[in-house]
């Protein structure tokens, strides 16, 4: 015992000198006390948390030993009341003293040994069961004897101990367990709950009980992730023995909506382990579909752990509709035909159909799960009514055409929602060996049946561009090889009808990706088939442009005109349209109706302007012809003359709305990537010379007019009329990116439009912020960039607008605004300047400073408010030894000044110049010699 007790004391690092004698005769709380003066002293070794090589395996090591004692013994000292009540009373005592590795070693034994009992228990249980059936099986040939006699008192020994096992594990429970789970140590919490899960599987005819299982509720909530998973992870092997289920009905209904909660858990990997429990609890019927409202909508949550678990959990529940029960009707709806899950599946997507995004998600989580949807036939004859299972509603078709070409890029290895982390995905020769097969599986699927579903669905504006979309996705070559030619050239020229037929964005991308696509990716005839087509296509398209121009200069509608127009704009997206006179066709329009829908204009303009982008891109750098030049020449002045235009026009225009404002960012955007495409320094000392061109100061300025127009009206102006297509290409981030754009590749003079746009640095929300902050952080690269001169600049113009807005007599909340603008943007350009960077632009600030103050004084005292406004961040950034100088020049400044005029005026000199004496007089507190470091005291002074 002694032998025991000791390892026990040097295991949990106490460094005693405790003998047998001292061992025996003394009481079990005087040796613990005498161990805890040992940790006091410091005389302890953490072997339980320890980094060395040789302790590597000290807790595997530790349970096994107290593991092996127990088993050892179970035939004799187990049972000696002595022995194991001795070890017992030393390891709750232990559990129970401050120094922590004594509570984590006599933690771990102490739940090592109900464990090791519950073995021992569950031994001696079958032996009991075992005796009790050869005693019924003897009483029913006698009724008494010596056998009888001796199994009467075998089944009374075993019983007994298996009694004082039982009565051991409470004392533990009630003694180590019902106060270490809720220790400090997160460590000691986690393995008390993971015990508590393995015995209550273990040995539930004595811990399936709520006085036991109410700490495993509980810990639901435990402040500590682990402990929270941990509680999780035990709940789940617990209900997933069938046999607990009617024991845990209580418990369920206590504790069910805790755990629901858990689903949503701020930490992955308790939401995924919850999300699985939750699974369960549905399996087992223990949950209503009423209580699973806020789970559903985890199904377009970010991280994709969570999403997959609960895409799990409703395949389960909602789609294969699995029940795990103990009756007959317990079912497995793994083996139910494809249409039936599709079936269900697309009950699911009706709550997603006006979102075609949210569609996505909830099928990149079910794919996995789910192999009805790569059923490409099943899928392919619902679509086209072959299956009377099934009668598709045009949400229903809608949702199964998204849900077709969704599952068929996830089989051949694409996304269909965007990562978090935009890495490109790579495959081993394995998994691009399954991707081809998929593709083969797909392309024979559709092989004779994709022109079928394409006819069908021809006119249908929501399913022709997915169904499309799938022409990219196929293995042409299969087609030659299958001797299908037919096939593959019936459903180019369905593609090509729909091009024609549609005039949405999506539609006419997809139709020209995918005859592209063929054109590219096919074979012999089929390729020659292709590009015919495409050049057919051209043809077409240029003639009908032609002739709606003509319609609408004889007084004819606009529409013709508009849908061609984005049909070539698409077009020309992917591939340059050679027409001589198109271009002067559209340049005429354009300056003879000045009166056309705004949208018509924006497709005009960018149509024009791909014309010009592609024959610069056509000539030859190296040796070019007159001709090419010359013809791109006149386009390039064709096409400044409308932009200028608008330059001009657009800022005064009556008309506001947002197809308006499309088109101001449409000519923002444009005359910025012609001011780039054809920079001056380009082309210098080239043989294109000529073609290089540098905007006028005015130009640029009437630019910037018209984007800061567009970086004042919110995103949300609506105009009922307006196209919302392309409207990600033309808004406030946008133009703000092409200004930008400008100022980086050094296109136009920084030295007027940097300062302009670093000066709505914190004026116009979160994304306009990151997009200055980007030039800046890019300008800092460039060596030559002097960031105090911006910044003061920058400061000047957004005080500016602020004296613009005073001197207009505007109203006072415009004028506050305005104001607090200038105030937040001299924050956040001085917050620029932390930490060494304070020290290391120190001449940069102090010159922000002094330009700042000659600023202010320049026209007394209309502009001293700029000391307040503007100043006062970044005089908190300079070192106080500094500031005497300024506060001298200031008040400097003012001798000669007229103060008796209106005070108001003067505040914010008067708040400046107190605030630089303020910091000064801190200073000379903090740092000054004799009398102000007496008066202040050796605290203040430290």
């Amino acid at each position: 015992m002694f032998q025991i007790l000791a390892m026990l004391f040097e295991a949990c690092g106490a460094k005693h000198e405790i003998y047998p004698d001292y061992l025996r005769e003394s009481d079990v709380d005087d040796i613990v006390l005498s161990l805890v003066d040992l940790a006091r002293k410091g005389l302890v070794e953490d072997n339980y948390s320890t980094k060395q090589k040789d302790l590597k395996h000290f807790k595997e090591n530790l349970v096994t030993f107290w593991d092996s004692l127990v088993l050892e013994c179970q035939n004799g000292p187990l049972f000696d009341d002595t022995l194991f009540q001795k070890v017992k009373d030393y390891v709750v005592a232990l559990s129970c003293t401050p120094p922590r590795v004594y509570r984590q070693v006599a933690s771990l034994v102490g739940l090592q040994l109900v464990t090791s009992f519950i073995s021992v228990a569950k031994t001696l249980s079958g032996q009991r069961e075992t005796t009790q059936r050869q005693l019924n099986a003897e009483k029913k040939k006698q009724s008494d004897g010596p056998l009888i006699e001796s199994l009467n008192n075998r089944l009374a020994l075993t019983h007994e101990n298996i009694t004082y096992l039982e009565d051991l594990m409470r004392k533990i429970f009630n003694g180590l367990f019902m106060h270490r789970y809720r220790d400090v140590d997160p460590e000691i919490r986690m393995s008390c709950i993971k015990s508590l899960g393995i015995w209550v599987v273990s040995y539930p005819s004595l811990f399936l009980q709520d006085i036991y299982l109410k700490y495993l509720g509980w810990t639901l909530n435990d402040k500590n992730a682990g402990v929270r998973r941990t509680s999780i992870l035990a709940l789940q092997s617990l209900y997933e023995v069938e046999a607990n289920i009617p024991s845990l009905g209580l418990f369920t209904e206590r504790f069910y909506t805790r755990m629901i909660q858990l689903a949503d858990d701020i930490d992955v990997s308790v939401a995924v382990s919850a999300i699985g429990l939750i699974k369960q609890l549905l399996r087992h019927q223990l949950l209503s579909d009423d209580d699973l409202g806020p789970l559903y909508d985890l199904l377009i949550d970010e991280p994709p752990m969570i999403r997959r678990a609960i895409g799990e959990l409703v395949y389960d529940h909602l789609i294969a509709q699995n029940i795990k029960t103990s009756q007959p009707g317990a079912r497995d709806g793994e083996n139910e035909p494809s249409e039936v899950h599709i079936g269900r599946m697309l009950q699911i997507l009706r709550e997603f159909s006006d979102d075609p995004i949210l569609s996505s998600y909830v099928i990149d989580d079910i794919w996995d799960d789910m192999k009805a949807m790569r059923d490409w036939r099943c899928m392919i004859s619902v679509l086209l009514d072959e299956n009377p299972g099934i009668e598709l509603t045009d949400m229903d078709g809608t949702n199964l055409v998204r849900m077709l070409h969704a599952s068929a890029k996830k089989a051949v290895g694409e996304r269909i929602i965007p990562a978090m982390d935009n890495r490109k995905l790579y495959y081993n020769k394995g998994q691009k060996e399954t991707l081809e097969n998929s593709k083969r599986e797909i392309t024979s699927a559709l092989l004779t049946r994709y022109p079928h579903l394409l006819r069908k669905y021809m006119s249908d504006k929501a399913k022709i561009s997915p169904l499309v979309d799938m022409m990219v996705l196929l293995k042409l070559e299969m087609y030659s090889f299958k001797r299908q030619e037919k096939h593959f050239k019936a459903a180019i020229d369905l593609i090509t009808d729909a091009f024609f037929k549609h005039g949405e964005k999506d539609a006419l991308r997809s139709c020209i990706k995918a005859i592209t696509f063929c054109c590219t990716d096919c074979q012999a005839d089929l390729k020659d088939y292709a590009e015919n087509k495409l050049k057919n296509l051209e043809d077409e398209l240029v003639l009908k442009v032609k002739t709606a121009i003509k319609e609408v200069e004889a007084g004819d509608d606009e529409y013709s005109l508009l849908v061609n127009l984005k049909r070539l704009y698409e077009l020309q997206l992917s591939k340059p349209v050679k027409n001589e006179s198109l271009f002067d066709d559209m340049y005429r329009i354009l300056s003879h109706l000045r009166e056309m829908d705004n949208e018509v204009k924006s497709f005009l303009l960018l149509n024009m302007y791909l014309q010009v982008a592609w024959c610069l891109h056509a000539i030859d750098g190296e040796n070019p012809s007159e001709t090419s030049i010359d013809e791109l020449f006149s386009k390039q002045s064709s096409l400044f003359d409308q932009l200028y235009y608008y330059l001009v026009v657009l800022p005064t225009y009556q008309k506001e709305g947002r197809s308006t404002t499309v088109l101001s960012c449409r000519v923002c955007i444009i005359t910025a990537e012609m001011w780039c495409l054809f920079k001056k320094s380009k082309y210098s000392s080239t043989r294109l010379e000529s073609l290089g061109y540098l905007p006028q100061v005015d130009m640029v300025q009437k630019f910037w007019k018209l984007c800061e127009q567009q970086l004042n009206i919110s995103d949300e102006t609506e105009d009922e009329d307006a196209n919302e297509e392309y409207i990600e290409d033309a808004n406030r981030d946008a133009v703000n990116i092409a200004a930008t754009k400008l100022v980086l590749a050094d296109t136009v003079p920084k030295d007027y439009l940097g300062p302009e746009i670093v000066s709505h640095y914190a004026s116009h929300g979160a994304s306009t912020t990151e997009i200055i902050k980007h030039l800046i952080t890019s300008l800092k690269k460039n060596a030559d960039f002097d960031k105090g001169a911006l910044f003061f600049e920058a400061l000047k113009r957004a005080y500016e607008r602020y004296m613009t807005h005073v001197n207009d007599g505007e109203n006072q909340t415009l004028t506050g605004k305005s104001y607090s603008e200038c105030q937040d943007l001299a924050s956040r350009l001085a917050g620029s300047y932390v930490g060494a960077a304070r020290t290391k632009n120190k001449s940069e600030i102090l010159k922000i400073i002094q330009d700042g103050v000659s600023f202010a004084f320049a026209d007394l005292p209309n502009q001293l408010s700029f000391l307040e406004a503007a100043l006062l961040p970044f005089v908190s950034k300079l070192p106080s030894a500094d500031i005497p100088d300024i506060l001298a020049d200031v008040e400097k400044r003012t001798q000669d000044a007229d103060m008796n005029g209106d005070q108001s005026a003067w505040h914010p000199y008067f708040t400046f110049v107190e605030h630089l004496r303020e910091k000064h007089a801190k200073n000379e507190v903090l740092h000054g010699g004799g009398k102000a470091c007496e008066a202040t005291g050796p605290t203040e002074k430290g």
